[in-house]
């Protein structure tokens, strides 16, 4: 059974971070480039939100025991096979995880202008996560 309690705190993770990253959405690109806390945060935030992400999955995976995910990417999958949610989510999740993937082993590739955009663009999609999973499972 998977424990909701652990579901709920990784939940409440993504949230806080979230909230957090809608704050540097709020600087303007000039603002935001500027300093490079700004920067820095907003790599550490959205790694620690999508490693997150990871962890509920495998939790559910884990708990239900499915088939053991070879990579991160294969946890999403995992879980639009069982019907958390659809195929254009798991595309966004999967690209998530390359984000995630490039923040950690090819940091020099990412820069200002994608992770500015990252914050304008993409920060509901952990919601989109949220919703799919909590609905499931809280």
């Amino acid at each position: 059974m998977v424990d909701k309690e652990k579901i709920r705190k990784k939940v409440q993770i993504i949230e806080e971070n979230t909230a957090k990253l809608k704050q540097l959405k709020n600087y303007s690109f000039q603002e935001f480039a500027s300093d490079f806390r700004n920067i820095e945060a907003a790599k550490h935030l959205l790694q620690v939100n999508i490693e997150a992400m990871i962890d509920v999955a495998n939790h559910i995976i884990a708990r239900n025991r499915w088939t053991t995910p070879e990579t991160s990417s294969d946890s999403f999958r995992i879980l639009e096979k069982h019907g958390y949610f659809g195929k254009s989510e798991l595309e966004l999740f999967n690209q998530m995880v390359k984000f995630r993937n490039r923040v950690v082993r090819l940091y020099h590739t990412v820069d200002e202008e994608e992770l500015y955009k990252i914050l304008q663009e993409h920060l509901n999609d952990f919601g989109l996560f949220i919703k799919a999973v909590t609905g499931k499972v809280l």
